[in-house]
């Protein structure tokens, strides 16, 4: 990149050189010629070379010289070229009376000539001086008419301007299917120019389309290509593109990645003090923190947002942040302060809708008329020159007929004005009636949706407990009750020594159920009922290991399972009491699937700056159908290899406890041939990267 803009400002300083070499050449030559057409066309190159330069008032004065020689001479295409670039100038210095008037004659004198190369250029600069003055469907008019003469000679530069042109109309007259084409072409010849800036620049614009147009996917394609485009140079640029980027990810509920984005964009802007990069940051970064639930941050991110974009007048963030603060507080059930929002979002969103009520798009201009006007770049000169005079004279009528209408409606402002102070006094009292009438139902709307939600979150609730209920009177039931009658047995002396003895292993593997049971009943009730909160610290994850291994060493030798400990001392960073629920799950299965002769392996490794866990064994495996309802919330269980029975809910508590933990889970299983399950756990805070 650095040798990129070494070479653009080298080749600017030799730019600037040669025009100056070529500046001086030219003044000299046209100070020896002689007062005819040579002349003229010298001083045109000279006019245009002071115009590249940005010195119009040196080249109005060279416009003045040639113009008075030309008129002189009676050369009509000097006259033509003369005019049109001093309304170029014009254009430049924002004077757009004398710019449209010198722009119509220069056409007619280039349409006089047969010149259609000249006549589309002028189009295409009349084009761009409406869009920039918002007469976006006049732009669109000039700047479509000029297209065909363009492409057909291939004209690079002027092409890349009358599709820059009109995409910018068709975005602002909301034709944004029209924009993202013509903008899609403009990009394909700034890559012919190999112009960096213009590409950076169309990448942007297409982003942004792409993104009101909620293709998110292609929003986040064209916006990692300018971050690849301007690397770590341009941090103005990189800081409004950073926040953007993770609001795109945001769509698709990657929050790991959105973070990423805008927490980067968030530091950047704050070391930059980049202001509109600062609030689309901030916005984001609340509107996430709000998915996630953490309600404190979104609040002070959103209240600082809010500022920001008030004091620095940006309306269409604003009303975004509005929009959320009503959302955060409906959810907090601070209705008074969500309401509030609420009206704020109803009144700005009017107040912008207001702005883009413009004059009609392209779209409704009579097509015949655009056929019409895109023509005559190629009918003879009579054709050319009538249908110049057609215009003139329709513009003239429309004249006359605007000025009877401004009478008209001079007389009609008297009527309805009068009018108004007789109705004034009632519309003021229905309008106050009107307005709490409206405060009353949007309250009423609020707490209806908190009622919904509380609603949704009570049934939520209802089915846990259901589902706990079921569980409990059938698969604890069935430990208990077993239990229950060997004690009656051995309190009624109806047991001999040698059959309590043989009893014994029986009721040892009734009573671990039963706890393994109720174990992973709470956890997981807890879990559904949202109240589980991670801890984390740094831990040995081989410590747990052994304290695990301990503990089911004699359900291994009881079922003659062979252990093989490959684990290695490694810290991650997660709440340990967690994470022990989850090895004694994943060691718990493996044994319940193994065999008498079986192996199980434990092990651990670093990966990609990851702990990642692994308990494999050689037991019976899973099948491809029932891998797929594994980690689901729905329970689903298989008996083991010794009958051993279990809830279903033990690999789903894991799922939750791991994701709780910024982990991942999986598993990797062949049919009669064993299952590894696989566990990623952060080594340090994740959010700290």
């Amino acid at each position: 990149m650095k040798n990129l803009i070494t070479i653009i400002i080298f080749l600017s300083v030799f730019t600037g050189f040669s025009q100056t070499m070529e500046q001086d050449s030219l003044t000299i030559q046209l100070a020896f010629q002689k007062s005819d057409t040579s002349k003229v066309k010298t001083s045109l190159r000279l006019v245009k070379v002071l115009y590249n330069q940005g010195d119009y008032s040196k080249a109005l004065q060279y416009i003045a010289q040639s113009e008075k020689l030309s008129n002189d001479l009676n050369y009509e295409k000097g006259i033509a070229e003369i005019t049109y670039y001093k309304a170029l100038i014009y254009a430049k210095k924002n004077d757009y009376i004398n710019a449209i008037a010198n722009y119509a004659k220069s056409k007619e004198l280039f349409l006089a000539q047969q010149d259609t190369l000249n006549v589309a250029k002028v189009n295409n600069s009349i084009g761009l001086i409406e869009i920039e003055r918002g007469n976006y469907a006049k732009g669109l008019e000039y700047s479509l008419s000029a297209i065909e003469e363009l492409e057909k000679r291939n004209l690079k530069r002027e092409l890349c301007s009358a599709y820059k042109n009109l995409a910018t109309a068709y975005n602002k007259t909301n034709d944004r299917t029209k924009s993202i084409e013509f903008n899609l072409k403009r990009l394909e010849v700034e890559k012919d120019l190999n112009n960096e800036a213009g590409i950076i620049n169309t990448h942007k614009a297409l982003a942004e389309l792409y993104s009101q147009e909620k293709e998110n996917r292609k929003a986040i394609e064209y916006y990692e290509k300018v971050l690849d485009a301007i690397g770590t140079e341009n941090d103005s640029l990189r800081g409004e593109i950073l926040p953007r980027l993770g609001g795109e990810y945001l769509y698709f509920k990657d929050f790991e990645q959105a973070s990423a984005y805008l927490i980067e964009g968030l530091q950047l802007n704050r070391k930059t003090n980049n202001q509109l990069g600062l609030l689309i940051s901030l916005n984001n970064l609340g509107k996430l923190n709000i998915q996630e639930r953490r309600v404190k941050l979104a609040d002070i991110r959103l209240n600082e947002a809010g500022n920001i974009a008030e004091s620095i007048d940006n309306k269409p963030e604003l009303l975004k942040n509005l929009a959320l603060r009503r959302q955060l507080d409906s959810t907090n059930r601070n209705f008074e302060r969500a309401f509030k929002w609420q009206r704020d979002y109803y009144e700005l969103k009017k107040e912008l809708d207001d702005e883009k009520i413009i004059k009609p798009s392209y779209a409704s201009i009579d097509e015949d008329a655009l056929k019409s006007l895109t023509q005559s770049n190629t009918n003879t000169n009579l054709a050319l020159v009538e249908e110049h005079k057609k215009e003139n004279l329709a513009n003239e009528k429309k004249l006359k007929d605007l000025k009877l209408l401004v009478y008209a409606l001079v007389a009609l402002t008297a009527i309805v004005i009068v009018f108004f102070i007789l109705t004034y006094v009632k519309r003021n009292s229905n309008l106050q009636y009107t307005r709490e009438l409206e405060d009353k139902n949007k309250k009423i709307e609020l707490q209806n949706e908190a009622i919904l939600e509380q609603t949704k979150h009570l049934e939520d609730i209802n089915k846990v407990k259901d589902k706990l209920f079921s569980i409990v009177s059938h698969d604890l039931k069935d430990s208990l009750s077993s239990i229950k009658g060997f004690i009656d047995l051995l309190k009624d002396d109806q047991l001999s020594q040698s059959e309590f003895n043989s009893l014994i292993p029986e009721l040892s593997e009734n009573a671990n159920n039963a706890s393994m049971l109720l174990f992973n009943l709470l956890n997981w009730s807890k879990s559904q009922m949202q109240s589980l909160e991670s801890n984390p610290s740094l831990f040995d994850i081989q410590e747990v290991f052994e304290e695990k291994v301990q503990l089911l060493e004699q359900k291994m030798d009881k079922k003659g399972i062979l252990l093989r400990n490959k684990t290695l001392r490694d810290f991650v960073y997660a709440d340990r009491s967690m994470i022990e629920i989850v090895i004694q799950n994943l060691l718990t299965n493996a044994i319940k699937f193994s065999k008498e002769g079986d192996t199980i392996t434990i092990s651990n490794h670093i990966s990609s700056g990851k702990s990642i866990i692994s308990i494999s064994d050689t037991g019976v495996g899973i099948s491809p159908e029932n891998q797929k309802k594994l980690f689901k919330s729905s329970t689903f269980t298989t008996i083991g290899t010794g009958n051993e029975k279990g809830t279903g809910l033990g690999l789903s508590i894991c799922k939750e406890l791991v994701d709780l933990n910024h982990g991942k889970i999986w598993v990797e299983s062949d049919l009669n041939k064993g299952s590894t399950f696989y566990v990623e756990l952060p080594k340090s805070n994740p959010q700290n990267t």
